[in-house]
C-alpha cells in the first residue's frame, strides 16, 4: 500500500508538477533546449502520477498495475518500432487514446454515480462536456492518422452542406447536454457520445492534405481539453492543470501556424479552411518537365557560392537526413554557403523537418524559417528540394482557386537553378500540380532521396 498524503501536500506536489510542465514547454520551444525540456516534463509527469496514486480514494492498485502493464507492453514496442516518418500518425494515435479515455471516464463516472444515486447537475455537466470533447478528439484523430498514413486520401471532404451539418450537430450537442443535466438519464449521454463521434469525423475529413499539420496541432489542443475535463470529473487538480497547459499551448501553436499559412483559426475549429471549398488549380498548357542526372546537379552545386536545401516529407520517407548532413559538411569544406529552408508545415506535423535535421546534428544556425530565407533565394545559385512539393509551389501565389492559394511558400523558383528530388512526376500531398517543375531553371532528379544525396556526395568528392 502506498503512503497516503493530505490535501496540502497534494496541492504542493501538484504545483511542483505544473511548474515542471511549464518549464518543459519552454524548453521545447527551441531545438537546443528541447531535450532538457522533455526531461523536465517527464519529471513533472512522474510527480503527477505518484501524487494521483497516493490519493486516499485510490484503493484498487491491482487494476492500476494491470493497466500500466498492458499499456507499457503495447506502447513501448510501438514507439521503438515507429520510424520518424510515421511519427505524425503515432502522435495522432496518442491523441485518439486521450479522447477515448475522457469519454470512457465520463461513462464510467455516470454508471458509478447512478449506482449509488449520487449524480448531481454539476457532475452531469462535467460528464457531458468530457464525453463530447473526448469523442470529437477520438474520432477526429483517427481520421487524421488515416489521412497521414495514406489510407484515406488527402483531399478534403467537400460536401456543400457540411457546414450546416456540423452546425446542426453542434446545436444537438448543446441540447443533449442540457437534457442530460436536467434529466440525468442515459439516453442523452449516449446521444452525446454518438453525435460527437460523427462530428469529429466530419470536422477533420474537411481538411485538405496541405493543412494536416495544423489540424494535428489542433487535435493536440483538443486532447488537452479532454484531459482537463477528465480532471474535473475525477476531481484531480494536477490533471486539470496538465490538460489546460496542453490545451492552451496546442491552441496557441495552431494559431501561430494558421497565421504563418494565411489561414483562419476559426475555420480550423469548424472544419475546412475558408468559407468556400477551393477548387482544383487552374489548368493551362501541358508542362515540359526537364530531368537531370546526379552528376549534373553535383557539378553545379560543387561550383556554386550559395546553396539552399529544402527538406520535405520525401527526405523523411527515405531517411536521408544523415546523407544530407554529409553533403552539408562537404560543401561547407569547399567554402560554399549552405542553408536549410524550413516551411512551417513541411512534413506531416509541426516541426517535423526540424526533428529530422536535429537528429542528424545539423547546426541550428544553418536552419532558417520561411520569413528569413525567402529574400535569399534570388541571391542563391542552386536550390536542392528534397521531396517537397506543396511548400515550394508558386500556385499558392499565382493561381486563385487552388487549394493552396494564399498559403505562404518557399520561393525556390527565384534561384538561378533548382533541382527537385522526387520519386515520380505525381503531385504532392495536396494533389496540386506544381508549375515550378515546368520552369526553365528547374530540373527533376527522379529516385530515392537517400540514394540521390549519397550520389551527390560521391560526385562532389570526385569533382
Amino acid at each position: 500500500m502506498l503512503m497516503m498524503i493530505n490535501d496540502d501536500v497534494m496541492v504542493l506536489l501538484g504545483l511542483a508538477a505544473a511548474v515542471l510542465f511549464v518549464l518543459g514547454l519552454k524548453g521545447l520551444a527551441h531545438p537546443k533546449t528541447a531535450r532538457r525540456g522533455n526531461q523536465m516534463a517527464m519529471a513533472g509527469m512522474v510527480i503527477a502520477v505518484a501524487t494521483a496514486l497516493m490519493v486516499p480514494d485510490v484503493r484498487a492498485y491491482g487494476w492500476i498495475v494491470a493497466g500500466l502493464g498492458i499499456g507499457a507492453a503495447i506502447g513501448i514496442p510501438l514507439a521503438r518500432r515507429t520510424p520518424l516518418t510515421a511519427l505524425p500518425q503515432l502522435v495522432a494515435g496518442f491523441h485518439s487514446f486521450i479522447g477515448l479515455a475522457a469519454a470512457l471516464v465520463a461513462v464510467g463516472m455516470y454508471v458509478r454515480h447512478m449506482t449509488f444515486n449520487m449524480l448531481v447537475e454539476r457532475e452531469a455537466l462535467e460528464m457531458g462536456i468530457g464525453a463530447a470533447i473526448g469523442m470529437i478528439t477520438f474520432t477526429g484523430s483517427i481520421v487524421a492518422a488515416l489521412k497521414l498514413q495514406g489510407i484515406v486520401g488527402g483531399k478534403p471532404w467537400a460536401h456543400p452542406l457540411r457546414h450546416w451539418m456540423n452546425l446542426a450537430m453542434a446545436l444537438a450537442l448543446v441540447v443533449c447536454t442540457a437534457w442530460f443535466v436536467m434529466g440525468l438519464g442515459p439516453l442523452p449521454l449516449l446521444l452525446i457520445v454518438v453525435i460527437s463521434a460523427i462530428l469529429g469525423v466530419t470536422l477533420v475529413a474537411a481538411v485538405g492534405g496541405a493543412d494536416m499539420p495544423v489540424i494535428v496541432s489542433m487535435l493536440n489542443s483538443y486532447s488537452g481539453w479532454a484531459a482537463a475535463a477528465t480532471g474535473f470529473m475525477l476531481e484531480q487538480p494536477v490533471l486539470i492543470m496538465t490538460g489546460a497547459l496542453v490545451g492552451a499551448s496546442g491552441a496557441i501553436l495552431s494559431y501561430i501556424m494558421c497565421k504563418a499559412m494565411n489561414r483562419s483559426i476559426v475555420s480550423v475549429i469548424f472544419g475546412g479552411f475558408g468559407s468556400e471549398v477551393a477548387g482544383p488549380a487552374a489548368t493551362g498548357p501541358a508542362m515540359t518537365v526537364r530531368e537531370a542526372g546526379v552528376d549534373d546537379a553535383a557539378y553545379m552545386m560543387g561550383n556554386a557560392q550559395r546553396v539552399i536545401i529544402v527538406p520535405g516529407y520525401g527526405m523523411a520517407v527515405a531517411q536521408a537526413q544523415h546523407a544530407v548532413k554529409e553533403l552539408f559538411n562537404l560543401l561547407g569544406e569547399r567554402g560554399i554557403e549552405v542553408a536549410f529552408a524550413i516551411h512551417p508545415v513541411a512534413g506531416r506535423m509541426p516541426g517535423h523537418m526540424n526533428v529530422l535535421l536535429a537528429e542528424a546534428d545539423i547546426p541550428y544556425d544553418a536552419v532558417h524559417e520561411l520569413e528569413d530565407i525567402n529574400p535569399r533565394f534570388k541571391e542563391t545559385d542552386v536550390v536542392l528540394v528534397l521531396g517537397a512539393n506543396d511548400v515550394v509551389n508558386p500556385a499558392a501565389q499565382t493561381t486563385p482557386g487552388s487549394p493552396i492559394y494564399g498559403m505562404p511558400v518557399l520561393e525556390a523558383w527565384k534561384a538561378n537553378l533548382v533541382y527537385v528530388v522526387k520519386r515520380s512526376h505525381r503531385p504532392g500531398y495536396a494533389g496540386v500540380d506544381n508549375p515550378l517543375f515546368g520552369m526553365e531553371n528547374c530540373s527533376l532528379i527522379l529516385g530515392d532521396a537517400k540514394a540521390i544525396v549519397e550520389g551527390l556526395v560521391t560526385s562532389v568528392k570526385a569533382g
